[in-house]
């Protein structure tokens, strides 16, 4: 154990331990902006500098060790002025368009200026933005990088893909693609600390064909949104139930909700197949079978394993097979040119946008399986756009043109 001193407090602490996680073990607050403990320790943002006792200079707590009769100052006036400068410096070259952007009211450099007092910078606001492709469903804005480096730390060392670095040096230093195998995981987009990277928004076509009289607008919701939306319209979960949202889609404008489920049966009971076809005519057939489910692993094994892609099953997801369903089955039931059926997607997962805009189709006068794909956030966008009450909804089923779903 070694024994230390934070802001006279007198602590023990076991060795090879951070200032940051002794402080945080012992209920002392020091703020963070690009830590992530175990992938991002770099001290790149110098949020989190404190002052230790016989050092001249301030050192980052997120990746300095404590020593033996180490005496440590979180909250002394040249931590609180260092720390307010450097997030001025941060805000010099971030846009502060804050009103529109996507993380308004959930972005950690957000919280910093409003924990830090700070709500102005001293220094010239100058940013520069690099061009990128807007259909492509992951969007970065590089007016907003702040430099963080967790996208590259989370995309090396827990996603394998080595996708981010920095490039250039100095003051033209900025964070850019370096492979173009993105499996489109969206765990930069999660782990980013502000909106310099997000999901393409496509709430707008949403509503366009909301208002279009001569669409069908008909909605899938996956299992896992189920679980999730909650978060973002801010209702407890417990009140959250798949039918509250089902009656919230309702509101919005959607003609039938529908449960991916049956999809899913669908992709089973396909994929089974294929799988004992394969397994009668063996000496046919590239072996193991592997699913093609999830969009992110079709496009991980085709662009890392390629030799692999024929193992993928043929089999379409449940997603794309119930798009399928809706412009075949759902409009000869309902009687109407599937041309006039607008199928949308709620998917937790920003590679189902991927999916969407390449699947290829079979059939010429059906078009598109999926027209649409929302991610959870944008479906809580549209609730919070539409002003919807979720407190008050009353539950409403999902339509039910397929019987139950296992």
């Amino acid at each position: 154990m070694v024994n230390i001193t934070i802001d006279g407090k007198k602590l023990q602490v076991a060795e090879n331990t951070t200032i940051l996680q002794a402080a945080r073990a012992n209920g002392i607050p020091i703020p963070t902006l690009c830590f992530l403990e175990g992938i991002n320790e770099v001290g790149a943002c110098r949020v989190c500098v404190v002052e230790v006792k016989g050092m001249q200079r301030l050192v980052s707590s997120c990746n300095t060790q404590v020593r033996e009769g180490m005496e440590i100052l979180t909250r002394s006036e040249k931590v609180r002025t260092a720390r307010r400068l450097n997030v001025e410096l941060i805000l010099s070259q971030h846009n502060m368009n804050c009103p529109t952007c996507h993380r308004n009211g959930n972005c950690e450099l957000q919280k910093i200026c409003a924990n830090l007092d700070v709500d102005y910078t001293s220094y010239p606001i100058r940013y520069r933005q690099h061009p990128w492709d807007n259909t492509f469903p992951l969007i970065r804005d590089e007016t907003k990088c702040i430099r963080c480096m967790r996208c590259i730390s989370v995309c090396d060392k827990v996603q394998g893909m080595h996708v981010w670095d920095l490039i250039n040096a100095g003051a033209r230093t900025r964070v850019g693609l370096v492979q173009y195998t993105c499996t489109l995981c969206g765990q930069c987009i999660t782990h980013c600390p502000v909106a310099a990277l997000r999901a393409r928004d496509d709430s707008e076509k949403v509503w366009k064909a909301l208002s279009d009289p001569d669409k069908i607008v008909i909605v899938q919701v996956a299992p896992a949104v189920r679980t999730a939306w909650a978060e973002e319209t801010g209702m407890p979960r417990e009140e959250a139930t798949p039918l509250k949202l089902a009656a919230a889609l309702r509101h919005i404008g959607f003609k039938y909700v529908f449960d991916t489920n049956f999809g899913a049966d669908l992709t089973i009971m396909e994929e089974g197949s294929e799988f004992l076809q394969h397994f009668g005519e063996k000496d046919k057939h590239k072996w193991p079978l592997f699913t093609s489910c999830c969009p992110g692993w079709v496009r991980f094994v085709k662009n890392e394993f390629p030799e692999f892609a024929e193992n993928l099953s043929t089999a379409k997801s449940p997603q794309q097979m119930f798009g399928a369903m809706s412009k075949t089955y759902i409009a000869q039931k309902l009687g109407v040119d599937p041309e006039k059926i607008y199928s949308v997607s709620i998917m937790p997962c920003t590679a189902k946008k991927y999916e969407c805009d390449v699947e290829e189709v079979n059939d010429a006068d059906v078009g598109k399986d999926v027209d649409l794909v929302l991610t959870t956030r944008e479906m809580g966008r549209l609730i919070n756009a539409d002003r919807i009450k979720t407190d008050e909804l009353e539950e409403a089923p999902f339509d039910d043109f397929f019987g139950e779903a296992t």
